[in-house]
């Protein structure tokens, strides 16, 4: 059997088609049509107003917070498990990032957690879908509410989940996307940036474009701003993956059920979890380990690597890599955060590329099966 990939797209003819089309004709006068087109249907798809295209979903969260007018002084609460590139634009505009701890359910920011860590400085929150899954939005958007904190919904990896009907990065003031190869909607690499304020968007259209005013003298800047654009072949890449989403969804859904069925009465096993009234779209298949099994995630991952399959360990807590080790209120951070400091050490993501089948999906699970029944 051929190496497992832990993650990657589903590429049709429709994608080669779009992305030709884009390449021949997207210029001169048709250069920003499938960003238009992209950015409609994606505004469409969500329930939203405005959509942007840009070239991560880095780059829009650290749009959104120049947006709000965060910087020097200001404090911004994100869940201690995420990828750095949640956390990372609040040190670009010189704020200070809060790590808050995580829902032992879920994965993703404790309201609980996020209300213990506010204090006068905290201007936004920045819940993350993790892996797919959903936090509870509805006391997250009641706290927030209630102290005056933007909240920008940070999306990645949770395109076509939802909450109580809502899709995923539409439930706060703004909300982030990423597109990279390895998401279920892809365009190589890229983000997208979504808001119901008018206020915000065109902020944030004036921002991205080295501070001109869409439509105003060409060449006249008003500010010095950033260079934060999707090309047009990126564009059309993402138009046909989102003309195709139902059925990517439909896809990873499939292949939870896989893993699921084959993982059911196993002991010391946790797989994502899907609340009442939310719809997990399941990105990445996560394992979490019972301790007792006495398996971490690194010895699992370098197991699994010597059978041909690739695997990612469950995201390490902010608080404890070196990249923060300076940040002031450090330790206060990771005493307080116990859970995020529980789960982690024994969570893998699994094989979730979207060109899985099902005897690769059986192989991992026997597997996986193998290693813990030999670890009790």
């Amino acid at each position: 059997m051929d190496r497992i990939p832990v993650a990657g797209p589903w590429i049709t003819q429709k994608e080669i088609d779009y992305v030709t089309d884009a390449v021949t004709h997207a210029w001169y006068g048709s250069h920003n049509i499938y960003h238009e087109r992209f950015e409609r249907a994606f505004a469409d798809y969500l329930g939203v107003k405005y959509a942007v295209a840009l070239p991560s979903c880095t780059s829009a969260i650290h749009l959104a917070l120049l947006a709000f007018g965060l910087g020097p002084g200001d404090e911004v609460i994100v869940p201690d498990i995420t990828w750095i590139a949640t956390a990372a634009p609040i040190d670009y505009v010189n704020a200070t990032p809060v790590f808050a701890d995580i829902d032992t359910e879920t994965w993703c920011i404790s309201a609980e957690a996020f209300e213990v860590c506010i204090t006068p400085r905290t201007k936004a929150v920045i819940p993350v879908d993790l892996y797919g899954g959903m936090p509870d939005m509805d006391a997250i958007c009641t706290i927030a509410q209630r102290h005056g904190i933007a909240i920008i919904e940070d999306a990645a990896e949770a395109i076509g989940s939802n909450y109580h009907g809502l899709r995923a990065g539409s439930l706060g003031d703004v909300g982030v996307f990423s597109f990279h190869g390895s998401k279920t909607l892809t365009t190589g690499e890229g983000g997208m940036l979504v808001t119901d304020r008018e206020d915000i968007f065109r902020r944030v259209l004036f921002l991205r474009d080295h501070g001109r005013k869409p439509g105003d003298v060409q060449f006249y800047n008003t500010e010095v701003a950033y260079k934060y654009k999707m090309s047009s072949m990126q564009a059309a890449l993402g138009l046909a993956q989102l003309e195709r989403v139902e059925e990517l969804l439909q896809r990873k859904r499939e292949i939870f059920e896989w893993y699921q069925n084959a993982l059911a009465g196993v002991t010391g096993l946790t797989l994502n979890a899907e609340p009442a009234g939310t719809h997990n779209s399941y990105w990445m298949v996560t394992v979490i380990l019972d301790p007792q099994l006495g398996l971490g995630k690194e010895r699992l991952i370098k197991m699994l690597s010597e059978k041909g399959i690739d695997s990612r360990p469950f995201f390490y807590p902010l608080s404890s890599l070196p990249a923060y080790a300076g940040l002031a209120q450090i330790q206060e951070m990771q005493e307080r955060n116990r859970c995020s400091y529980t789960i982690s050490p024994f969570g893998v993501n699994l094989p979730s590329a979207l060109n899985l089948t099902r005897a690769q999906v059986q192989h991992i699970c026997t597997t996986l099966k193998e290693y813990c029944a030999s670890a009790i």
